[in-house]
């Protein structure tokens, strides 16, 4: 009953009114009938039970669980940082949950603070106050990696450059991949070099460094290498040290680089500007879908906590909401998985998250063709749909229609080919065909003389923005916003 696994709970309904008997039979249960009570009051009886065990524990299990919710209490009163701390540590591989605990924190007004190389610790830790993220939650990292960059910097003091950094663990398992994934987390922010830099610099340090390390390994010292000047030692400096110089990201490339590293937006949100207006239009929130799954699923004790954590939410409110209700659900596109129905119909599985966490919208063919336009990554969008609430399964929402939100202006790509060849033509073509998928983020438009010509969507990088510039000129390529 406590499972509310309905075919069985019918079997037994079956047995615990008319009884069991074996294939000679023996009576193994009695039943109620056989026991005086009749059908209509051990249908009731039952009823009672079954409503009873959606949750109920018993004395030894409830007992527990007041013992547990006294200590967590005193510590979530007396020690907030602390708690919160052990709280996202517990929840590291599971993402999806880590918001709610993120917006909690913001409601004791505890900031969580970037990834740094030098105050980051392996898992989040408190620190005066406040919660620092841990190095060993960055994605792509991994843990030995981190161990030994804690340990160097423990052993041999703070790192005081990303170049002393690279150098100090020249010898360790610290890969390129490992070092790209902390700068676009931020954790290199407290040196002079904006990412966009480090990014498009790390490589030849590292490669230099190394390139360095093995000529001393080998022994390769010429007779001028002995009698070299200090002017001789800086100029080698100067190129050990030299990086490609570029303006920092645009806000929402750096958020979207601390999303992919870190499973959530941190130093900000695409949606924190525009949260006044999404309250005004939108009916239903992550909060409200964590809540309705809770109350079909209290048996997941996982979400006990949760619940009793969202003090400050009206909870009463999201438990109103029903199987087939119209919803409106307002957030930014994270994820789309196209499908093909055994009618071989289109539909899409859409993620979108909001300010509290991120939810599953179903697109079935219809309303997925009209929302081809709007239905592209990182873009904002405004979902009218209904809720699709079963047991044990998480609440999703069955769109009816997805439109841009319309307070956020889409981004497009603007490609003049006005004067080029038809050699050079054909390369566009193939490039935005090539780069079309189910990831697109950008729509493209071509003008030619007076005539603008809508061309779908691609999957927008900044390597791939490079190829297009590569193609057509970097001039015939613009990044505007739509009017």
């Amino acid at each position: 009953m406590g499972k509310k696994k309905l075919d069985v709970m019918a079997k037994e309904r079956e047995v615990f009114i008319n009884g069991q008997i074996d294939e000679e039979g023996n009576v193994i249960v009695p039943g109620c009938v056989r026991n005086g009570i009749d059908s209509e009051s051990a249908n009731k009886i039952f009823d009672e039970m079954a409503e009873f065990a959606k949750y109920a524990f018993n004395k030894s299990h409830a007992a527990c669980y007041a013992v547990v919710s006294y200590q967590t209490a005193y510590l979530k009163a007396y020690y907030p940082p602390e708690f919160m701390a052990a709280m996202l540590n517990s929840y590291l591989g599971n993402l999806d949950k880590v918001p709610v605990y993120i917006d909690e924190c913001k409601s004791l007004n505890i900031e969580i603070l970037k990834p740094d190389i030098n105050m980051s610790e392996l898992k989040f830790t408190a620190i005066n106050g406040n919660i620092r993220f841990g190095l060993g939650s960055v994605k792509n990292v991994g843990i030995a990696p981190i161990e030994a960059i804690i340990k160097e910097r423990n052993k041999n003091g703070g790192y005081v450059s990303f170049t002393d950094f690279c150098e100090r663990i020249a010898d360790e398992a610290v890969n390129k991949k490992c070092i790209e994934s902390l700068i676009k987390s931020g954790a290199f922010d407290e040196f002079e070099q904006t990412r966009h830099t480090l990014l498009e610099s790390f490589e030849g340090i590292i490669d230099t460094i190394q390139s360095s390390k093995k000529k001393g390994l080998e022994g390769q010292f010429s007779m001028f290498d002995l009698g070299s000047s200090d002017d001789d030692e800086n100029n080698m400096n100067d190129i050990k040290y030299s990086f490609v110089e570029k303006e920092e990201f645009s806000e929402k490339e750096l958020l979207s680089q601390e999303k992919e590293m870190l499973g959530i937006y941190l130093s900000g949100h695409p949606l924190s500007k525009l949260k006044e207006e999404i309250e005004k239009q939108a009916t239903i929130s992550t909060r409200d879908l964590n809540v309705i799954d809770n109350k079909m699923n209290p048996e997941d004790e996982e979400n006990i906590s949760e619940i009793e954590l969202q003090t400050q939410y009206d909870n009463q409110k999201a438990l109103k909401f029903k199987d087939g209700q119209e919803v409106r659900f307002v957030g930014i596109i994270t994820s789309i998985k196209k499908k093909f129905t055994k009618t071989n119909r289109v539909m899409a599985f859409v993620s979108i998250e909001d300010l509290y966490g991120q939810a599953e919208v179903i697109a079935f063919e219809n309303a997925y063709l009209a929302a081809k336009n709007s239905l592209m990554e990182e873009n904002i969008v405004l979902v009218k749909g209904r809720l699709s609430i079963r047991d044990e399964e998480k609440t999703t929402i069955i769109a009816n229609e997805i439109t841009d939100f319309g307070v956020h202006k889409k981004r497009i790509l603007s490609i003049n080919i006005t004067n080029l060849d038809e050699t050079i033509k054909k390369k566009l073509r193939g490039a935005i065909k090539y780069f079309n998928g189910e990831m697109n983020n950008i729509p493209v438009e071509v003008q030619e003389g007076d005539s603008i010509l809508k061309c779908g969507a691609i999957y927008l990088t900044e390597n791939i923005l490079k190829v297009f510039e590569d193609i057509v000129g970097k001039e015939n390529v613009v990044i505007k916003s739509e009017d």
